[in-house]
């Protein structure tokens, strides 16, 4: 079992920046990769980054955030960060943390981002 806590959330305006931390607990050494999702009222939840959690660290972007968004990882501390620079509204949502494992996908409980002057 993996126990997923996502932080950092908040009101930003358009164009600044914001830091999401994402701590895992549990049986971490079956993760394989971990990741950040948004869910927009009215929308589906869908994948904003992921970051294999395997030594080559190997990171996954949506379109949407190339260039201004970040994913990184404190391997000694388990946690899994999301740098959000140069936010736009259209990035407001709940933002997840997900963790996949070989035996399950596992979910944070979710941080609020909303981008709004």
């Amino acid at each position: 079992q993996v126990h997923l806590v996502d932080t950092g959330g908040g009101l930003v305006q358009p164009g600044g920046s914001l830091r999401l931390s994402c701590a895992a607990s549990g049986s971490i050494s079956s993760i394989n990769a971990m990741g950040w999702f948004r869910q927009a009222p009215g929308r589906a939840r869908e994948l904003v980054a992921s970051i294999s959690i395997t030594r080559d660290g190997s990171v996954i972007y949506a379109d949407s955030v190339k260039g201004r968004f970040t994913i990184s990882r404190d391997s000694a501390n388990n946690t899994v960060f999301l740098e959000m620079n140069s936010v736009k509204p259209e990035d407001t949502g709940v933002y997840y943390c997900n963790a996949v494992s070989v035996f399950a996908n596992y979910w944070g409980q979710g941080t609020q981002v909303t981008v709004s002057s």
